[in-house]
């Protein structure tokens, strides 16, 4: 198995710190083992409340957040984050494919969108991208006009 560098922020030369949301244990688990040996996930939500109140208080680099949350969408609590001024990116990774979450994500100023059957191949990637400060799609979602 071929390993993946670690990540590290430009600015401060640190591992790249991430926050993740979504009311599944079993996705948040599954995306922090992926992610641990590249990233520093710094915390784990399960509505979109809890990731307003966490992001704020830990300042996270990247937000990987599901669309379908108690309390608050996905779609509602980055829109509070970038009002906010919050400078993390945000990558969605949901089971929703069709172009109008994709284009209330990017409207709420997402910078990745993947779909969660593609998870092991584009999470990563879309972190990746989200840092570079370009947009990430996944391939299967419908985001034509």
């Amino acid at each position: 198995m071929v390993r993946q560098p670690v990540v590290f922020s430009e600015e401060s030369k640190c591992k790249v710190r991430i926050l993740v949301a979504d009311d599944h244990r079993d996705i948040r688990e599954l995306v922090e083992n992926m992610l641990e040996s590249n990233f520093e996930v710094v915390g784990t939500v399960d509505n979109g409340k809890a990731l307003v109140e966490t992001a704020l208080r830990l300042q996270p680099d990247v937000i990987i957040t599901d669309i379908s949350m108690p309390i608050l969408s996905g779609i509602e609590a980055a829109k509070q984050l970038k009002e906010s001024g919050s400078p993390a990116k945000v990558v969605f990774l949901t089971v929703h494919s069709d172009r109008d979450f994709v284009r209330a994500c990017l409207d709420a100023g997402a910078s990745g969108y993947l779909v969660k059957l593609r998870m092991a191949t584009d999470l990563l990637p879309a972190i990746r991208e989200a840092l570079a400060g370009r947009i990430f799609l996944s391939p299967t979602c419908d985001h034509q006009n």
